[in-house]
């Protein structure tokens, strides 16, 4: 009768464990698998087109997504895009403190990535 009793309880603890190994995983990957795509893509375009790149770029954008929150990375993706316009038009993307502070993280997080991963 004891035994039953004690079943309650873990069976308890063990959902609410499943629930946060849910809510963990959701959270380390947030970022969508368009995005890790093209990221992916590009960084085997400047690494080579080889099994080892693939296994390397994938590691590099799991490094920068458990670093960087998506949202930060959009932020940092847009400010690279564009910087790259000329004229009045990329200027606050060139300038800003708010636009250099996100390219940074990035650039941080893609530095870790290659110690990590190349």
């Amino acid at each position: 009768m004891a035994r039953a009793g004690m079943l309650g309880p873990i069976v308890a603890l063990a959902a609410l464990a499943a629930t946060s190994i849910g809510v963990r995983a959701q959270e380390l990957n947030d970022y969508p698998t368009s995005t890790r795509a093209e990221y992916v893509f590009g960084c085997m375009k400047a690494n080579g087109e080889s099994r080892q790149a693939i296994e390397q770029c994938s590691c590099s954008i799991d490094i920068v997504a458990s670093l960087i929150p998506y949202d930060r990375y959009v932020t940092a993706e847009t400010v690279l895009s564009m910087s790259q316009v000329r004229g009045d038009m990329g200027s606050p993307f060139r300038t800003s403190e708010q636009a250099t502070s996100a390219l940074n993280d990035l650039r941080r997080a893609q530095a870790e990535a290659e110690v990590r991963c190349f």
